[in-house]
């Protein structure tokens, strides 16, 4: 019997430091959804403008940070992130769109997909090989989305159009991230203190010609003090998720942070179905559990999979 799982969770709680970060996570990430999709609901605002308040309160988070000696800024040559600063936007403003266009459960289960196309992705183009039981997981997680999505009773097209541009453009940006950071020789928050000024510029050019700048629903439109406090509320929010991420990552591991995932995707589901009140047909009931089902499987084996070659390094002589 493999006790990774069970030990790996009891030296979790035995850390008081992890613990807070995996809270502040767990905390951050569901507001996140949350406040976004009631800001959508609630007072239209526009999506990327609300993105273009989460880059910028994140990039004048990061430069607190750096100022308080959290982390050491790296000077990069703006050309080397151009691709990725472009993908980071393009990744934010698709899920966003996926958030108001459909229902949190579409929403979570959508974003489910990007383990799928991420393995895809680093099979054809980057010529990495996955076992067979990490490709058989697959099969679970992308029928439970498929049920999920064709049983949804508020499904509509923009909504699945945003939702597979959102999986896409993720994906893409989560491989060129893990890249980048190789090539260049830094850490996410050094990374994303130069990305996200750049994502930022990138937004405030196409702002303009996508969204309304006057009247209701328009950038300079008559927001209540309600509305502008929710919105600044979100960018800090989104900040805070940023930060966790990258400080949860560094102090356990990738794989912890996917294992915390599954935990927060149930919680977000059960939030949306209670505070949105969003329908759930038993098909769908099934779909959520066909995709957690191979969302664990999936983590389980990556999991034995990384301890096995760890145990052959150290056996080596």
């Amino acid at each position: 019997q493999d006790p990774t799982m069970a030990t790996r969770f009891s030296s979790l709680l035995g850390n008081g430091r992890i613990v807070t970060g995996l809270l502040v996570n767990l905390l951050s990430s569901i507001c996140i959804v949350f406040i976004n999709k009631w800001i959508y609901v609630h007072y239209g605002f526009p999506n990327m403008t609300l993105t273009l308040i989460h880059f910028v309160v994140t990039w004048l988070g990061l430069y607190v940070c750096q100022k308080m000696d959290i982390f050491a800024p790296k000077s990069l040559q703006p050309t080397k992130i151009l691709l990725l600063a472009l993908s980071f936007c393009g990744f934010v403003v698709f899920t966003n769109l996926s958030l108001q266009n459909n229902t949190i459960g579409t929403y979570q289960l959508a974003k489910a997909m990007t383990t799928p196309v991420i393995i895809v992705i680093q099979t054809v183009y980057y010529k990495k090989t996955f076992s067979t039981k990490i490709k058989l997981t697959l099969i679970p997680i992308t029928l439970g989305v498929i049920l999920n999505s064709y049983y949804d009773v508020r499904f509509n097209v923009p909504g699945m159009a945003f939702a597979t541009l959102g999986v896409l453009v993720t994906s893409l940006y989560q491989v060129w991230v893990g890249a980048k950071q190789q090539e260049l020789q830094v850490n996410s928050m050094q990374l994303l203190y130069y990305q996200a000024p750049m994502s930022s510029l990138f937004l405030l050019t196409l702002v303009p010609f996508f969204e309304p700048l006057t009247g209701t629903g328009g950038i300079y439109g008559p927001w209540s003090f309600t509305a502008l406090g929710m919105v600044l509320l979100s960018g800090i929010i989104a900040f805070l998720v940023n930060l966790s991420i990258y400080w949860i990552i560094g102090n356990t591991s990738p794989v912890t942070y996917n294992m915390f995932g599954h935990f927060k995707f149930c919680i977000t589901l059960l939030g949306g179905y209670v505070l949105f009140q969003d329908p759930l047909s038993l098909n769908q009931g099934f779909g959520i559990m066909c995709t957690l089902l191979g969302i664990l499987s999936y983590t389980h084996f990556k999991i034995t999979e990384q301890e096995e070659s760890k145990s052959k390094l150290v056996q080596r002589p």
